[in-house]
């Protein structure tokens, strides 16, 4: 991957001193200009030029193959207060430095999805009638993780004048609709489509068959019709725009159900749904009796969940409802890898949809580049300067590198020339709120251009309008299981020649585009045609426990699309044997079961009920959530990490004694005993805690109550303290004030992560009781540098060295104790 030579001439740019100089020229500008001293304000313009003048925006190129040079001239103008306080707050009071921004953890948030007649913009303006975007509004981004229980409609979601405006948006819409080719092509498909058991349809990007299939089956189909995505943000998006599109109110006829959200009722007849949560409805209804036809939308991108699915849908469509004139099977994707489907479903046939595509120019850089970051920015910048109007989209390998993408991109913007376009960078990645997420489809103002950054997440799922050119890095990050191990390692690789054509097509989407390729011509014929299948480098251990709990008994020639292979199966049944969700016959116990109904991995679904038995579930739900909860404790700056550790180890005592696990049982349970959101956001300030992700643990929390509740209910009511006198009145659950049984809870733990335990050595390193590896704990644990008997972890992570994650420790009977049919009788373990 590379830049033409004049730019690989270069010195290597230090990014941290242009921000940092950045920094304090905005400083010392907005002192002079607050002065009203005009010779001030030259002294400051000077500077900024200065700052500009030592980064790579001051005659520089990017030379592509097939591109002329894009000349990149700094013209000096005035610096005024104007520039630092646009009413674009995007770009505004958000400077912070390099190493900050690596710190930043992004906090999970959830929006109030309605349905809209406008896209109600950040500054209050109402976007045109006929932008094609996904439409979110939030009261107060501040606060737009409120909970909703399903969708919590108001008497105006169904008003006369709400359902006027909603069907007259859907009347409009229905023009664009009009010149999509799927919907041209519906006479033609529809009947092919109720002609079939199984159809394979291959439609490409901007076809329109996420969207109009599903709802051209509607009144043709008796029951319901789900539509499963691979991931969440596609999954809500769909759902939303489709209703807007059907003009019916979100979660009436058409819903979502993801993880720990449902937006749908008894008598919604398109479920927009993650792989994940149809599998969980296919564990409980193995028929899958209220669904009329099945959609598998991007096939393509195979996931563990989706060959799953794929697999049990075989057995539904051959055995089970074989003769249900009515039940059919739809599996859609966006390449042209159909044969493999087709094939799997007994020939099924293949059906084709063009796309609405335009040419799109396709370049290459000439030899390879060390820092994928510095490029990006470089190339981002001379586009902005060179081409002309339109939005870009540019794929990077993951969080890391979008985050430092955007603080750079945030720093230089003020010091760009007023004659290019005010650059807005928008990151787009899984785990970013959704309030954020939906930035990214909202239209900017007149001379401002978005730049996206995204992960893979938009090569597919998601579609955004405007965009005009694709930056491609040519990465993206995978986790890799090492069964060996009994460790996930991430990894960052070259993605697949399938995937550098989805990227470059998203160009291609509403004009002719460009796709810039920050590697080489060579390098790209050198990729693997398609990206491999999740299964085969993913742990399969709930794959595994869902075939078991449906009897199937002969897992290694069950209908597996991919077969993940012996070694793999023989280590998924051995974890479930660990967790004795199977017995010694490798039948499905009681246990496993009841682990198969809750929303969890079977390690964590395992802890939730030990808890039960051992009488502390109310603290292990606690602890639970808070780990369901990504970067709920965040890893402080390098220049206050000693500060913020301290702060910690001086509140949390039992954390000391015991280990991170009961140091987040001490945090959440302050948490709740402050005032209110002021002091709360206050305290999560001072100890480095992401404030919206306590919110998310209430959310988690009160879920997993509800499902213990109901695993439960034939045991009588509730089975958590309803009646004490603890209530939150944010959350609405009620607490327990009985001293915490620390034994008890970590011996609930060490059930469902006892495979991830270590014995202490006398040189204060640790081996893994299974396969005796060094191990050491990581230093950010409470635990960090303590002579242990015994130890027990719940991540394990690999950099330079093997590190435990999240580590309590414990005594070493409790493994026998806990564990006997794995350590047998030995009562010390050497």
């Amino acid at each position: 991957m590379s830049v033409d030579e004049t730019l690989n001439s270069s010195q290597p740019v230090d990014i941290s001193q242009i921000v940092e100089n950045g920094d304090r020229k905005k400083r010392k500008r907005k002192r002079k200009v607050k002065s009203r001293e005009n010779d001030s304000a030259i002294v400051a313009t000077e500077s900024a030029t200065s700052v500009v003048k030592r980064t790579v925006l001051q005659n520089k190129k990017i030379k592509f193959d097939k591109l002329e040079e894009i000349e990149l001239d700094i013209t000096p103008e005035k610096a005024s207060e104007k520039e630092f306080s646009d009413d674009n707050d995007l770009n505004s009071n958000q400077s912070s430095t390099i190493e900050a921004v690596e710190k930043r953890i992004v906090e999970r948030e959830r929006p109030i999805l309605r349905s809209s007649p406008q896209v109600i913009q950040k500054n209050g303006k109402k976007a045109s009638e006929n932008s094609k975007v996904v439409e979110f509004y939030s009261d107060n981004e501040d606060e737009d993780d409120l909970d909703f229980k399903g969708l919590a409609f108001d008497k105006s979601s169904f008003s006369k004048e709400n359902i006027r405006k909603i069907k007259q948006k859907a009347e409009e819409l229905l023009e664009i609709r009009r010149t999509l080719p799927v919907f041209k092509a519906k006479d033609e498909l529809i009947p092919t489509l109720l002609k079939n058991k199984v159809n394979i349809l291959i439609g490409e990007t901007g076809s329109g068959k996420s969207t109009q299939i599903p709802q051209f089956l509607m009144p043709l189909n008796a029951k319901g019709i789900a539509v499963t995505q691979p991931r969440r943000v596609a999954a809500i998006n769909l759902a939303t725009r489709v209703a807007q599109e059907h003009g019916c109110v979100l979660g009436t006829q058409v819903g979502f159900s993801v993880r720990f959200n449902n937006a749908t009722r008894k008598d919604t007849k398109l479920k927009y749904l993650t792989d994940g949560m149809l599998l969980r409805e296919l564990m409980i209804d193995p028929l899958l009796s209220r669904y009329s036809t099945i959609i598998i939308d991007e096939a393509h991108e195979r996931t563990i969940l989706t060959d799953l699915l794929m697999g049990f849908l075989k057995s539904l469509v051959t055995t089970e409802r074989k003769d249900d004139p009515d039940f059919r099977v739809i599996i859609m994707s966006a390449t042209l890898d159909a044969e493999k489907f087709s094939k799997f479903f007994a020939d099924a046939p293949i059906l084709f949809v063009e796309g609405k595509m335009y040419s799109v120019e396709r370049s290459y850089v000439k030899a390879p580049v060390d820092d994928i970051v510095d490029t990006v920015v470089k190339t981002l910048v001379h586009l902005n300067q060179g081409e002309q109007k339109g939005d870009v989209l540019c794929f990077l390998p993951g969080q890391e590198e979008i985050d430092k993408a955007e603080a750079v991109l945030n720093q230089l913007a003020p010091f760009l020339p007023k004659e290019a376009p005010r650059i807005v960078p928008l990151p787009l990645y899984a785990a970013l709120p959704s309030a954020k997420q939906a930035k990214v489809f909202l239209p900017v103002k007149n001379h401002q251009r978005k730049l996206i950054l995204a992960t893979n997440i938009a090569e597919t799922s998601v579609t955004v309008p405007g965009i005009k050119y694709v930056v491609d890095s040519g990465l993206r990050k995978v986790k890799v299981w090492r069964h060996q191990l009994g460790l996930s390692t991430l990894l960052t690789t070259p993605i697949s020649k399938a995937s550098a054509t989805q990227r470059s097509g998203r160009a291609g989407r509403e004009s002719e585009g460009k796709c810039f390729r920050l590697y080489t011509e060579s390098d790209y014929f050198k990729l693997i045609e398609q990206t491999e299948p999740e299964i085969v480098r993913s742990d399969i251990i709930s794959p595994v426990l869902m075939l078991k709990r449906l009897q199937v008994d002969d897992i290694l020639n069950w209908h597996w699309l991919e077969n993940p292979g012996q070694e793999a199966l023989v280590a998924a049944l051995q974890q479930l044997y660990s967790l004795q969700a199977i017995d010694d016959a490798g039948k499905i116990t009681d246990l496993g079961e009841k682990m198969t109904v809750l929303p969890l991995a079977p390690h964590l679904s395992s802890v939730l009920i030990s808890g039960h038995e051992n009488g502390c579930l109310e603290p292990v739900i606690d602890i639970v959530s808070c780990l369901s909860v990504d970067n709920l404790i965040l890893n402080p700056a390098s220049d206050r990490r000693d500060e913020v550790n301290e702060r910690r180890r001086a509140v949390c005592n039992l954390g000391n004694r015991y280990g991170d696990l009961m140091m987040m049982k001490e945090l959440f349970d302050m948490y709740l005993d402050m005032p209110d959101s002021s002091e709360r956001k206050r305290w999560c300030k001072e100890l480095d805690l992401s404030f919206k992700g306590f919110k998310n643990v209430l959310r988690v929390r009160e879920q997993l109550r509800q499902y213990m509740n109901n695993l439960y209910l034939k045991e009588g009511a509730s089975i958590l303290a309803e009646d004490s006198e603890d209530y939150d009145d944010e959350s609405g659950i009620t607490t327990s004030n009985k001293p915490l049984d620390v034994d008890s809870i970590l011996k609930s733990f060490l059930k469902g992560f006892i495979n991830n335990t270590a014995i202490g050595m006398p040189d204060r390193s640790y081996r893994t009781v299974t396969t005796g590896q060094l191990i050491a704990i990581h230093p950010s644990s409470m635990v960090f540098g303590k002579k242990l008997d015994a130890i027990m972890y719940i991540e394990y992570v690999y950099t330079t060295r093997g590190y435990a994650r999240n580590v309590s420790g414990v005594q070493l009977e409790w493994l026998q104790e806990v564990a006997p049919h794995l350590l047998g009788t030995r009562t010390s373990i050497n």
